[in-house]
């Protein structure tokens, strides 16, 4: 097919079909030219997926009219600052001032207002990019985190309402803070009017979602699907009495997984995407990306229509909210969560496999894995970025490359079991105190989940007053935290871990939580942790308040630093090979020539590099930002237990 001139000879035939009076003369020209420049490619995508059904060019017109009605329900502000954001040639996701966190707003605030109110600690700490996890409406009890979502247009009431959530957006927005929402497009909660409608019958809201009379088909998907949840109830369908059908239900059998090849769903999303968008949000975090393509005979997961409808909601936003970017949470093997990095998919993308892969070495004391896994996967396209994180609010998971394990002579199911024992504290010598999560009966094998610190050993040593312990587990944490700060991407702290806090059990009391170990690192932050963090610690402070505030100004010192140099910023990483392998090695350069060398000691035991590893500098001076300390010459360097350089030339 001659996919350019079918597609300007479609949207030719669209636009004349299309009443868009409700659209003001600047807006009309404005969604005009944007329409001319990304309607062909939003066409190819739409094509190549539905293209075969006999009412493509319905749905498709519709998609436009939607698209429409985006544009004029976006208000002036957001408009400014799509067209400030198209003619900034330094994206704001690369610059060295941005740096995140990640939160729920019943455990940060605990209500959209009081979370407002607290900008000032945010600003305080450096933030510039705040994630606000699930807060739509969702049922009560279990809502798995609030990612059943039961209406994208409702806040739970428990926070506020919308009306709360857009005056927080501004607020944001005005302290220099970009608000990153959570786009749940994978399913719904079986509460959703879509849902509600399907249970009484309603067989247009019944093909948006995957239903089956009998176990024929679901028995042929479950052969090569994956089970994601095993503890909570076994297989990807759930049978509902209502409907005397089964439902796939690959999450949770209150998550019903939307039917991305029937169009209709595809417009009805973009609806509520756009309107998520015009709240004010900076960036969308696209939730279980992966599965949201169902191919028969496959794992359900990374298929390439899956790909081609995320670009076709990229196409969407270029035409409706341009300053909006996708964020992709693809838990995945490394070499597809690399597929979704790309300027016209995701443009920004967490990083599993660091993240994974900081715990691996912790655990370890080697960087073996670590340095080779970085130097194989960390590079991406020039105008996307990282999100490196240590924690978040689900598990950690051991998706590192076999291959590149056995390329090692890592065992990588020995290895994974070895991790898992580790960090749940049933290794002997371990210093975590870490919990199993998705624990499966059949083979054993699980997540972990737990606050970072908790992970890194304070939780114990603060338990056994051993202050050579306390002091060891914050320097872990400082470590850790200097990764993601100086590799290269936006940091991403989680709420909770910037002051040390320790995990939190109370949700085995909690019927609707006791079942998903996850809660134990959901920790709600309070006034009384955020008021006196940044004084100093006080005669009266409970050791465990004094390593809080400790842990809290070193990592504003590791952020305040990062602020301070471009080199953080746009500059290419370079993962470098040493003879230690107890030690992380990688080098930023900036395009102007400056150079960071970060050196990492992830043993507890003192370490040295050889003096080449400053071949770098080309035998420039260069000096380390922690501490001030110049190296005017190529010598050995003797790192401290989990000590880093940052050297800047």
């Amino acid at each position: 097919m001659n996919y350019a001139a079918s597609s300007e000879q479609c949207l030719s035939r669209i636009l004349a079909g299309l009443d868009l009076s409700f659209l003001s003369q600047r807006d009309l020209k404005l969604f005009t030219n944007r329409l001319n420049s990304h309607f062909h490619e939003l066409f190819t995508r739409y094509v190549d997926v539905y293209g075969h059904q006999f009412d493509c060019y319905y749905h498709l017109s519709q998609l436009v009219l939607s698209l429409a009605m985006g544009l004029k329900n976006r208000k002036a502000d957001l408009k400014r600052l799509d067209k400030a954001r198209s003619h900034d040639d330094k994206l704001w996701h690369q610059q060295e001032n941005q740096v995140g966190m990640a939160c729920y707003v019943d455990l940060m605030g605990p209500t959209l207002t009081e979370l407002q109110a607290k900008i000032p600690y945010f600003k305080s700490l450096g933030l510039t990019y705040l994630h606000l996890m699930p807060l739509y409406a969702s049922p009560e009890g279990d809502s798995d985190g609030g990612y059943a979502v039961s209406d994208y247009r409702k806040v739970n009431p428990v926070l506020g309402n919308m009306k709360e959530l857009e005056a927080l957006s501004k607020a944001l927005r005005d302290a220099g803070i970009n608000l990153v929402l959570d786009f749940v497009f994978n399913h719904t909660s079986d509460e959703h009017r879509w849902a509600k409608a399907a249970l009484t019958g309603d067989e247009n809201y019944q093909n948006y979602y995957y239903l089956f009379d009998d176990r024929t088909i679901p028995d042929q998907y479950e052969q090569s699907l994956r089970e994601i949840f095993p503890q909570v109830r076994r297989g990807s369908f759930t049978w509902n009495e209502t409907m005397q059908k089964w439902v796939w239900t690959t999450f949770n059998s209150f998550q019903w997984d939307l039917n991305y090849s029937n169009p209709a769903v595809f417009n009805a999303i973009t609806e509520e995407m756009l309107f998520l968008a015009n709240i004010g949000c900076a960036a969308l975090r696209l939730d279980a990306l992966a599965f949201i393509w169902k191919q028969m005979g496959t794992n359900c997961e990374n298929q390439p229509n899956a790909h081609k409808l995320i670009q076709a909601f990229n196409c969407c936003l270029q035409i409706t909210a341009p300053a909006v970017v996708f964020k992709s949470e693809a838990i995945v093997h490394p070499d597809e969560v690399l597929k979704y990095i790309r300027q016209d998919e995701c443009q920004l993308s967490y990083n599993p496999l660091l993240m994974a892969l900081i715990w691996n070495s912790l655990a370890t004391r080697k960087t073996r894995l670590l340095t080779s896994s970085m130097q194989k996967s960390f590079a991406i396209e020039q105008d996307c970025s990282w999100v490196n994180y240590v924690r978040c609010h689900d598990d950690i998971g051991w998706t590192f490359d076999d291959t590149v394990a056995h390329q090692l002579g890592i065992n990588p199911y020995d290895h994974r079991y070895f991790l898992n024992q580790f960090f749940t504290g049933r290794f002997e010598g371990s210093y975590a105190d870490g919990v199993p999560f998705a624990e499966n009966p059949s083979n054993g094998d699980c997540r972990v989940c737990g606050s970072l610190a908790s992970l890194c050993g304070l939780e114990g040593a603060l338990q056994a007053n051993d202050q050579q312990a306390i002091d060891t587990a914050m320097r872990r944490i400082m470590l850790v935290h200097g990764v993601i700060m100086s590799i290269g991407g936006i940091p991403l702290l989680y709420s909770g871990d910037e002051m040390g806090l320790l995990n939190d059990y109370s949700y085995r009391d909690d019927p609707a939580k006791a079942h998903d170990d996850r809660w134990v690192n959901r920790i709600a932050v309070t006034s009384a942790h955020i008021d006196d963090i940044e004084t100093a610690p006080a005669a009266t402070d409970s050791l465990e308040r004094k390593t809080q505030k400790a842990i809290f100004a070193g990592i504003k010192q590791l952020i305040n630093l990062r602020k301070e140099h471009a080199v953080f910023g746009q500059a290419r990483t370079h993962i470098l090979q040493t003879a230690n392998q107890h030690c992380f090695v990688y080098c930023r350069v900036a395009d102007d020539g400056q150079k960071l060398l970060v050196l990492c000691n992830f043993s507890e035991h003192p370490q040295t590099l050889q003096s080449n590893v400053l071949e770098v500098f080309d035998g420039e001076p260069a000096t380390d930002l922690l501490t001030n300390h110049r190296i005017e010459k190529a010598s050995d360097i003797h790192l401290a237990p989990y000590q880093q350089y940052w050297l800047l030339s």
